[in-house]
Order: structure tokens, then sequence, then C-alpha cells
């Protein structure tokens, strides 16, 4: 290893390390990641972390217990009530989704959403800390490194069946979440859409083809989702990030030690013409004359193009600090409109070893990507498509000195 520049800014006892590969432009270092990771595994080998809710498992990993409920919440797309990205009221064109009024419904919908809580009763909520508030509509981060158990205590307290579908992870078929013919009795099948007022528990183990691969950070994102009716389940709201740590490189709550900030986007065009609470929010905010369902103008206005549930930069401002490493985890859900191109201003990211400050998601695809803001200031970060532009698929992020 001391053939290569990578050598001389490693140590074993240097939670950085990783951070001066990546911003190495050498035709060794990506031999020398794998090499530094595999050497690395070995000294810190498969211990598992502790936290209040959870316990050794025979692996050497620790059961992660998460109390998960489906509630319905009132939702306001635009929470501070003007454009934030222009700093102006709203214009003709974010009145066309945000206004309410004869025929249209507005920025408020009545949802389905994920929410955290602090034990099996269901009767105290979990509060997101202020720097969680940019989450809006995603349930819960699941966090948990390779080698763990992960259990989510499902509670329905939504009108319609709901489940919890995880992306990436090992599950039996009682913990899949999503009803289809694939062979099962029915005692297998409690789990594909939990009745309203009922609980489920869903167990899922994290092996390694769940956590990163040879080309991968320290970390991966999945996502987690409704899948009882799935189209109708995740335009009410019910979608939520799962990350896993390599094993052996996660603080005591399953992040990444060598990770400084984490922030999750959820890059959707919520088609709120397909939820489940339609008729709700039509006759709950909108004013008569009610529209035909097929209205084509009346479509387009519940056509809400979001980050993270928020449209025309209403998103919390997420504040970060210059030369931090931040780990960006971006998700997408929905149809064939959901072909988004994430673009950062003013900083750059790495995806795959290649640095850019553009990528391409597609519906239910996830992409980390890992920064070292040098810029500070308040910088736009939005999806490049035209018309998610013209539709408020915008937000803000802050680098401070």
């Amino acid at each position: 290893m001391n053939a290569t520049p990578f050598a001389s800014n490693f140590r074993l006892d240097d939670s950085h390390w990783w951070w001066h590969v990546m911003h190495v432009s050498t035709p060794f270092s990506a031999r020398a990641v794998r090499r530094a990771v595999a050497l690395l595994v070995v000294v810190a080998g498969a211990g598992g972390c502790t936290s209040s809710s959870t316990h050794p498992t025979v692996a050497g990993g620790v059961t992660r217990t998460y109390y998960l409920a489906a509630d319905e919440v009132v939702w306001d797309y635009t929470p501070d009530g003007h454009d934030d990205i222009t700093g102006r009221p709203f214009d003709d064109v974010a009145n066309t989704y945000v206004k309410s009024g004869p025929g249209r419904i507005g920025s408020r919908y009545l949802k389905c959403l994920y929410r955290g809580y602090t034990d099996d009763t269901f009767r105290l909520q979990q509060r997101r800390p202020s720097d969680e508030a940019y989450l809006g509509i995603l349930g819960p981060v699941i966090r948990a490194q390779v080698g763990d158990t992960i259990k989510v205590v499902f509670r329905n307290n939504c009108s319609s069946p709901a489940s919890v579908h995880p992306h990436g992870v090992l599950y039996s078929k009682d913990s899949e979440g999503a009803p289809y013919n694939d062979g099962t009795s029915s005692a297998l099948k409690v789990d594909d859409g939990v009745p309203t007022g009922k609980t489920h528990t869903y167990t899922w183990q994290v092996p390694e083809r769940a956590g990163p691969g040879p080309g991968d950070g320290s970390s991966v994102m999945w996502m987690y989702h409704s899948h009882a009716d799935e189209i109708a389940d995740t335009y009410a709201g019910l979608m939520g990030p799962i990350e896993i740590t390599r094993a052996g490189m996660a603080r005591a709550d399953g992040s990444p030690k060598d990770v400084d900030r984490e922030v999750f986007e959820l890059f959707s065009v919520v088609n709120e013409n397909n939820s489940p609470y339609l008729a709700d929010n039509l006759h709950r905010f909108a004013q008569p004359p009610y529209p035909q369902v097929d209205d084509d103008d009346f479509i387009e206005s519940n056509l809400m193009h979001s980050v993270n549930g928020y449209v025309f930069g209403n998103q919390p401002l997420i504040t970060l600090a210059k030369g931090q490493r931040i780990r960006w985890y971006v998700m997408s859900m929905g149809t064939e409109v959901d072909l988004h191109t994430p673009h950062w201003h003013g900083n750059d990211v790495l995806v795959n070893g290649m640095r850019m400050d553009t990528f391409s998601l597609l519906p239910a695809s996830m992409v980390t990507a890992d920064m070292v803001p040098d810029n500070p200031g308040i910088w736009l970060f939005h999806c490049h498509v035209n018309d998610h532009i013209r539709a408020g698929m915008l937000t803000r992020y802050n680098v401070t000195p």
C-alpha cells in the first residue's frame, strides 16, 4: 500500500480515511479502497451495536426494533404560504397547483403517512428534531448494519389496509408485505395488508448482500413502502428510507461513523388523483362546483412535483457546514413522468466514484452521493427536467462557513 498516495493518509484509527481516498485521482485508488476495507473488516470484526431497543443475535449483530404506524395526516405541500425559491407570492403557474378554490383542492391534502412511536402501545409519537424537519412526508429512517436483524412493529391507523414492504433486505413470506399469488397459505399472508386498527410485526435480516458492495462507501440506501395497494398507498404517502451500514462501520444507531451528516430526499410527482383520499380531499378543501374527475386541468392541479412532499422551496432549509462529510441518499417513486435529474448548485458530489453535480433517477431507484461542501451559501437543489422545474420540484440547502 505504500506505493499509493492513499497509504500516506491512512491510519487504522482515522475515521476520515475513505474521504482521503475519494478525493485522490489515481488509478490505484479503487484498489486501495478495497484493500483498506478488507483490512478494516479484519481489524473491526463483526461487533454489534447497542441501543435501548437492541439485543445480541447469534450472528453477532443486534436486533433493532422500530414501532411504525400508518397515520392519517392533513399535509400541506406549501406550509410557508409563498414561493421560497423566488421569495415572492405564488405566480399564476404555481397557483395552478397550490391555490384552493372552486374545483381546486390546493396545497393541503389528507394523506396516510408512516410515523414513528416509542413502543408497542402506539400512544406516544416520536417527535422529529428540528434538523430532521426536512424529511417531510417520509417515514422514519430505518437503520441497521450488516449482521443485524430489523423488527418493525407496524400498526395501521388509516382507513384502508396497509403494509410495510422493504427493498434490499432479507425477509420470509410473512414479512414481505405484498399480496399476490405466491403459493403461500393464509398464515403467511397476514402481512400483505394489515387491516385498520390491527398490528403486525415484520422481521428482516441484514446479510452482507443487503449492505455496501465492493464499490460502495460505508453505507447504502434502500427504501420501504406500503404494497397492499402499491399505487394508491405510495401516492397516499406511505414511503420511507432504509440505510444499511457495512459491518464494523456503524455507530450505535446504525449510521456510518465516517459520515458527519446524512440527508434523505424523495423526488416524486405525487399523483393525488390516484390517492384513496381524492374524494375526501375534493370535498374537504375545494369549493363547488366540483369538476369531473377526468377534467384535464383538475388532474394537472393534483400532480404535486415535490421533494419530500414540499413544492416551490417550502422544504425546511437543510443546513450543512463547509468541510463536513455529507452523504446524500436520494430516491424516487412514481410513473414514467418520474424521470428526475437532481442537481446541486454550488457544490458537487461523488456517485459510484465519479464526480458530478447531476445524476439520473428513475421510479423505485436509489442513489448514494457523497459531498464535502467547499462553497458556503444558500444553494438551489432541484430536478433539472423543465416541466418539473416549472411545477415546483425545487428546494434549497445552506452551507455555513
